[in-house]
């Protein structure tokens, strides 16, 4: 019988059912214990299969989405910040921008959750099987200078402009020039319509100008960033999440 268990894993694994040939001893002993029905057998061969699929597919998105923390949108605190009410939360949660190609632009001072929203929304996504990629506004310019010799960039930018959602943190915290503004226009040309993107930013879009020195090139990037988004702002006078949620020593 363990011979004809070995076969029966080996022809599972040939049928790309590697996770089932694993689990198929422990799967015949619980059959054989709780006398399982054919169907109720076949049908706790597949559950198995697709969960564990399921899975491996879930560590691979949140590999993928490279974020620097993880932190649900449960636990962000809605009292005491003006960024987002309960309702709009809630809205955003559902996802139906992403599904619509709208992009969202975070504006405020530095401290007030923006990248907290942005990752928490991006979790989100994983969640819900889409792909995510997260980066912030220095990586991104590295990445995109570097993709002509890096092999390395290539991969990460190929994922980028793959991907469903594109988290861009800390937009315009530096001032670009001539290459990098044109190189950035070129990856918002590329996702346009094509992916969402979450950007955040201290800096509002009147400003972003300013930051990449050339006007054409500023046009164009929000002629296409602004086509379909919502734009939430948090207030100037905003306390800092960071300090209102900051862990003292005494």
């Amino acid at each position: 019988m363990k011979k004809t268990v070995n076969e029966l894993q080996d022809q599972f694994r040939q049928l790309r059912l590697s996770e089932t040939a694993e689990e198929l001893p422990q799967l015949l002993r619980e059959a054989e214990k709780s006398s399982w029905t054919y169907l109720e057998f076949l049908e706790s061969i597949t559950r198995y299969e697709l969960a564990k699929r399921e899975a491996k597919s879930f560590e691979k998105r949140m590999k993928w989405a490279r974020f620097p923390f993880v932190k649900s949108l449960d636990e962000f605190e809605l009292n005491g910040q003006n960024v987002l009410t309960a309702r709009q939360l809630t809205q955003l949660r559902e996802l139906s921008w992403l599904e619509q190609q709208y992009n969202l632009i975070i504006l405020g001072p530095p401290g007030i959750g923006k990248t907290y929203i942005a990752i928490g929304l991006g979790l989100e996504a994983v969640s819900r099987g889409f792909n995510v990629y997260f980066a912030t506004m220095g990586e991104l310019v590295q990445l995109l200078k570097t993709e002509e010799y890096l092999n390395k960039s290539k991969v990460q930018l190929k994922r980028m402009r793959n991907a469903d959602l594109v988290i861009i943190d800390d937009l315009m915290y530096m001032a670009m020039d001539q290459r990098e503004a044109n190189l950035f226009f070129h990856l918002i040309n590329h996702l346009y319509e094509r992916s969402s993107i979450i950007l955040t930013s201290n800096k509002s879009p009147e400003e972003w100008g300013n930051m990449i020195g050339d006007q054409g090139i500023t046009t164009a990037i929000l002629d296409r960033l602004l086509h379909r988004v919502e734009v939430i702002q948090g207030g100037e006078n905003e306390e800092s999440y960071r300090m209102k949620n900051r862990k003292s020593i005494f």
